[in-house]
């Protein structure tokens, strides 16, 4: 990071909305020390290690991710934090894998005289429930119009099959979508084909037994030309068309996966058992089951790259004689590829109580820097940006390491629900997600991986993400939700 002064004194950098600025903050001599420790050749070797072809794409769960889960915990160790699981740094979970019994499988699909009747082996099906609909309405959804996916209602959707093809799109309106279908509750949501690397090569559904019954709509992915051919030719929106699909319950098999966390524990008695979340998710997509060359999604920067760096903070920050006056709890999710289920299950088991947990600062693919939008160096943007006060301890920290972090024209607001800071916010908990390229080639395929990371840029944003949290740690008063956004209305508790 650039050369800070001794004692360098920061009023603040305050945003219109909030009701009082970030605090007179001195970066100390000790505190500079630390966050320089922040180096690229670290990054590299913890994350050419995570994100090997030996941990098989950390999925969820795997052996694979128990490796992953071990070495998190050991750096944890090796840095000196406090265990923060029920079972030293782990918060083990006990869960289902529910998995697709084929048994009676029928689906047909009609639309005046077209009709699909889809065979099991083109059919990849996600889903918690067995599905048994006769004639449900068809909603075709058309992400490349993004007026139709912004525009879209409950009353369209709610209880009808909703019809997309991936291949003819971008991942904006996906996630767009992707929101709005969670919320507004079709029956089932049938994906055409597209592209295949977006989804997790697995069929398998993961849950806790305790909130099975908000496990998510039926996902069916169609392959094949026939499937193709029947989604173009169908007229956008509700077209009279319908869908009977006859699947049986899926299999239940027992498993289990561990959050990973470490504390280092506040040194002011009256704010010790206040907490600053820094998170991840270590888990990944595992491997295509078969098929030549590359089989394994690495998952270097999604979200390797955000879990090496929290390993990275943690090192760095523990070296500090004088701990912040908060504690700030470092912590790794499983699951997030399998919808969030990691921090779902420590959002309801809560190792550290969340009425005393102040923020969360998520990080997700922060090591590519070769986005779709160009190259992205020295900045970073956080979504949700004007959802709460952390969002200005972030970019006052950045203004002072050089790191530029700002608001997102389009991908602000689309993509909070995305990532694992949703379920801290609907806990209550101000959380933002903050990121380096929100598309990038290589998203979701077998090509992610730790060579094409950019680490000298990734050390100087963990260096700023590092500074806000000492500063938050640091803070007479916790951040709020910013009450004149209505966006916020759901999360304020």
């Amino acid at each position: 990071m650039p050369k800070l002064l001794r004692l360098l004194i920061f009023a603040g950098c305050v945003a219109g909305f909030l009701e009082s600025k970030p605090p007179k903050f001195v970066v100390t001599q000790e505190i500079e020390t630390a966050l320089d420790s922040i180096r690229a050749d670290s990054l590299r070797g913890e994350l050419s290690f995570l994100s090997s072809d030996l941990l098989e794409g950390r999925s969820t769960p795997s052996r694979g991710l128990d490796l992953a889960a071990a070495y998190i915990a050991s750096q944890f160790r090796a840095a000196g934090l406090e265990p923060g699981g029920q079972d030293g740094y782990f918060q083990t979970a006990h869960l289902l894998v529910l998995r697709t019994d084929l048994t009676g499988f029928a689906m047909n699909l009609a639309a005046g005289e077209k009709t699909l009747a889809v065979q099991p082996p083109e059919a990849r099906v996600v889903a918690s429930t067995p599905i048994d609909l006769e004639k449900a309405p068809v909603f075709k959804l058309d992400l490349s119009d993004a007026a139709q996916v912004q525009a879209l209602t409950a009353a369209e959707i709610a209880g009808k099959v909703v019809l997309f093809d991936m291949s003819r799109n971008g991942m904006r309106n996906y996630r767009v979508a992707t929101q709005k279908l969670r919320e507004f509750k079709p029956a089932a949501v049938l994906l055409v084909d597209g592209n295949a690397a977006l989804e997790d090569p697995s069929t398998d559904r993961l849950v806790d037994p305790q909130d099975r019954a908000a496990a998510g709509t039926p996902r069916i992915t169609l392959t094949g030309k026939s499937a193709s051919e029947f989604f173009a030719a169908l007229k956008p929106g509700l077209n009279g068309g319908t869908a009977s699909i006859h699947i049986a319950a899926p299999l239940e098999i027992p498993a289990r996966a561990s959050n990973v966390i470490g504390v280092l524990r506040g040194s002011d008695p009256a704010l010790k058992d206040t907490a600053v979340l820094v998170t991840a998710h270590y888990d990944h997509l595992g491997e295509l089951a078969s098929g030549s060359g590359d089989r394994i999604f690495n998952g270097a920067n999604d979200d390797g790259s955000g879990t090496v760096s929290v390993v990275e903070l943690a090192r760095a920050l523990s070296t500090l004689k004088q701990h912040p006056r908060r504690s700030i709890i470092f912590m790794t999710f499983f699951g997030e590829e399998k919808g969030l289920v990691g921090s779902r299950y420590y959002a309801k088991h809560p190792a550290w109580p969340i009425a005393k947990t102040i923020a969360d600062v998520n990080l997700e693919q922060v090591g590519r820097t070769d986005s779709s939008e160009g190259p992205q160096l020295a900045n970073a943007s956080v979504t949700g940006f004007d959802y709460s006060e952390v969002t200005d301890y972030l970019r006052a920290a950045g203004e002072l390491t050089g790191i530029k972090v700002y608001k997102h024209p389009k991908n602000d607001d689309a993509y909070f629900a995305a990532s694992d800071n949703l379920s801290l916010a609907e806990a209550g908990v101000p959380s933002h997600t903050l990121c380096v390229a929100f598309e990038f080639p290589d998203y979701h395929a077998v090509g992610d991986e730790w060579q094409k990371v950019n680490y000298e840029n990734m050390a100087k944003v963990d260096r700023a993400v590092g500074l806000g949290l000492v500063m938050l740690a640091d803070s007479d008063e916790a951040p709020h939700w910013n009450t004149t956004n209505p966006r916020t209305a759901r999360f304020r508790k």
